[in-house]
């Protein structure tokens, strides 16, 4: 019998082999090839460790970052719209390389005359278009901005040689700086404020005409250096306008002097806040300070509308200090509506609050600052404690933008206070994902000059944990909607962009000034391969320790993306070279389709296709009686009566050895299971993933199984899996819950569904 059953599992072994080389022709002789394999180890895409930045994804041993300190008093000049600074820089080298010169942004330098943002840009004279925006793009002149830099000097007053390129300035300090040491000068200057609104800007102001007043967001407004780090020493690429800002952390004093009928609020604590607000505004500021449940109004609606009447002549100065921030702005107008409300953030004290004019209202007052403080519990949930005092929401027309304590969000509401829910729910989530962006980039330091997915796309991933968070927290905000309607961070969201023009399409790991795509490519397409992780590679439990270990092990640092693969990688044991290299590298997409679905039958009748398989080889079925042959329906030796029998009846011989070893055996019951398929899947697409499949009984069960993606290890292009079942097989389906971004689910199911074409559509609407 032992050598029966050699011969049996020897040829066994033989057929499956034919049966996989059945499908994929043995490739011809070639020289040797690099390994294309998609889970091939990623070193030729990481950098070496080493002592500044570890194997694991964590800070080294000798992991520093410099620190900028400033001291500044700026002016603002409502009438003619300037402003004007004068700032004191204190720099500490904490690096271990002698600095011959510092490096400083002028980001505002993008909108000079002759900036060279403007020549790249590609134009084009539209077939129809409104005749203030033909007059704006071909009949007015540039507008004048920029900074103007009156002096840099140092702290005797002696002038220190500078030199301007673009949007970077070389300051030649007299002497090199060592490691360890400081260097402190003087910077003065001013540029004329532009309008967001017209210029689709950053920051700048917003002129309302039936009032004449206008309306502040300052950011990018004072020269700040530029990161030095051990990446590649100092990140001094040009602002282009779409890669964003890479800045260190230091410590602020700012005077801001502004009309005295303002309210202004900006990074930092406020230290004269006696000296700025009423005693109304006061005793309201201590009521917002203990009510954890509502916003208290700090400004009336009414209050602001009598400001906005005044064009006070005098001024105000308020004064603000921020400690280990990476950035400075603030908001100032005479029509703010000012609220607040305390969150408690395991047992700490954080002010929400919200500034909007009341052209914002309803919709800013009944919901902004409820969103503010959700937004800062879920953050601190899935990563660290929010560390700052406060957090603003300020009300812009068109804006969606980030600054340490601060960010202007649009969601205007129709003159007479009407809005959709398309402006409701959008101007909840630009806020969410602005807030939000305090953990990431502002604590979590990326350089999003560079990586934008590593601001965006991580914050993006976040924002749709929060917004769910906030719609089961406010059923009363979301309606009769099931949940929060998420724009991006659902797979099937992200279909459309995947399945595109790869002309068109840029791997994530990409500078956002080269991507033609970059709301999809820096926001949807990582936020989305985050909640893929989440939900269906690693799992909640496993996903959301490693998250937290990156945010917790960078937070108030400078992350590069090799840390954010490692650390994940690092704290959940999973290896995800195969993912990272697809999803991020890559522009591939995910298509796995169900190619066949096969009834087996066994019987102890050599079939057609072993015979002509053994008779390849020279061997000599007659001389293995014990063999027993499998076969399907679609063969053409398959005998029709088998249909009506139990899959095993025909093997005898497999009958006999279950007789002969039954106390070896498990399940002996030739009755029982009474069905055998196989399930062959194919991969279209390049992305690799886990195979998702729910298989449909005939008595109306369903069972899913998740296979894992090292499925496609070794069979790179196609799987086979066997079922044995005691239930009829119906129904087989790829995907069910559309978890993994298939572009194409019209291959994903057995039998095959007949999906009606537009022309079938179109036929259908004429004859009803």
């Amino acid at each position: 019998m032992n050598r029966i059953l050699s011969k049996l599992f020897s040829f066994l072994f033989l057929m499956s082999a034919a049966i996989v080389f059945g499908q994929e022709e043995m490739p011809t002789k070639e020289s040797g090839h690099t390994d294309i394999n998609k889970f091939r180890q990623m070193y030729d895409l990481l950098a070496t460790p080493n002592m500044f930045r570890t194997a694991s994804g964590a800070p080294g041993p000798a992991y520093y970052q410099q620190q900028a300190d400033y001291k500044m008093n700026v002016e603002l000049d409502d009438k003619n719209q300037k402003l004007y600074g004068e700032e004191t820089i204190t720099y500490k080298n904490n690096s271990p390389d002698v600095l011959e010169f510092l490096w400083l942004q002028l980001d505002q330098n993008v909108r000079e005359k002759n900036s060279k943002s403007l020549q790249i840009e590609n134009s084009s004279v539209p077939l129809v278009t409104s005749a203030e925006r033909f007059s704006k793009s071909f009949l007015s002149e540039p507008f004048d901005g920029g900074f103007n830099i009156e002096y840099v000097k140092d702290l005797n007053g002696k002038d220190i040689p500078y030199t301007i390129n673009q949007t970077m300035m070389r300051v030649d300090i007299a002497q090199p700086l060592a490691p360890g040491l400081s260097v402190s000068f003087k910077v003065k200057w001013w540029y004329n404020i532009n309008n967001h609104v017209t210029d689709r800007a950053r920051s700048g102001y917003e002129h309302f005409d039936k009032d004449g007043n206008n309306l502040y967001i300052i950011a990018q407004f004072f020269p700040r250096m530029a990161v030095y780090s051990d990446v590649e020493g100092w990140q001094n690429h040009q602002f282009w306008g779409s890669g964003e800002f890479a800045l260190p952390f230091g410590n602020y004093e700012v005077n801001i002097t502004v009309p005295a009928d303002h309210v202004l609020d900006g990074t930092g604590v406020l230290q004269n806040r006696k000296e700025v607000f009423s005693k109304k505004m006061l005793n309201r500021y201590e009521q917002a300070t203990v009510s954890y449940d509502k916003p208290v109004v700090i400004v009336t609606q009414d209050e602001a509308f009598e400001a906005e009447k005044g064009f006070s002549e005098k001024k105000k100065t308020w004064r603000l200090k921020a400690d280990n921030v990476r950035d400075f702005a603030f908001a100032t107008s005479r029509k703010f509506v000012y609220d607040m409300m305390a969150v408690d953030i395991n047992g700490k004290k954080v002010m929400a609050v919200s500034m909007y004019p009341k052209e914002g209202n309803p919709l800013w007052g009944d919901y902004s600052t409820k969103v503010v403080a959700s937004t800062l519990k879920s953050y601190s949930k899935y990563t660290f404690d929010y560390p700052y005092h406060k957090a603003i929401s300020v009300h812009s027309k068109n804006q969606g933008m980030e600054y340490p304590m601060i960010c202007w969000n649009y969601g205007r509401p129709e003159e007479d206070g009407t809005y959709s829910d398309g402006v409701k729910f959008g101007m909840m989530s630009v806020i969410i994902h602005e807030v939000g962006h305090n953990f990431f980039p502002m604590i979590v330091n990326s350089d999003e000059r560079q990586w934008a997915w590593m601001d965006e796309g991580i914050n993006t991933f976040m924002q749709y944990l929060a917004e769910q968070d906030f719609g089961v927290a406010h059923p009363e905000a979301i309606g009769k909607l099931d949940k929060y309607p998420s724009r991006r961070g659902p797979a099937a969201n992200i279909v459309r962009y995947m399945s595109g023009d790869q002309n068109f399409i840029t791997p994530i790991m990409a500078n956002p000034e080269y991507v033609t795509q970059l709301g999809n490519n820096a926001y949807g397409k990582p936020a989305t391969a985050l909640n893929i992780l989440r939900e269906t590679v690693m799992g909640h439990e496993l996903f959301d320790k490693a998250f937290s270990t990156y945010a917790r092990r960078w937070e108030f640092k400078h992350p590069t993306p090799d840390d954010f693969f490692r650390t994940m990688e690092d704290a959940s044991a999973v290896d995800l070279d195969w993912f990272w290299r697809g999803w991020f590298f890559s522009t591939d997409y995910v298509d796995i389709a169900l190619k066949d679905v096969k009834k087996i039958y066994v019987t102890s009748t050599p079939t057609k296709k072993a015979k002509d398989f053994a008779a390849e080889r020279g061997i000599d079925l007659s001389q293995n009686p014990s063999l027993v042959y499998t076969i399907s329906e679609d063969e053409e030796d398959f005998n029709p009566n088998m249909k009506t029998q139990h899959f095993m009846q025909s093997a005898t011989t497999l009958q006999e050895y279950i007789a002969i070893n039954k106390d070896r055996l498990i399940n002996t019951d030739i009755s029982n299971p009474k069905y055998l398929y196989e399930v062959t899947f194919s991969r279209p697409g390049g992305l690799v993933m886990p195979l998702i499949v729910e298989y449909t009984y005939a008595d109306g069960s369903k069972v899913e199984v998740r296979y894992p993606a090292q499925i496609w290890a070794k069979s790179n292009n196609e799987v086979t899996k066997v079922l044995v079942t005691d239930k009829e097989l119906t129904n087989v389906q790829i995907d069910p819950k559309l978890e993994t971004a298939d572009i194409d689910v019209t291959n994903n199911s057995w039998p095959k569904k007949e999906t009606e074409t537009k022309f079938d559509k179109f036929k259908t609407q004429i004859k009803n």
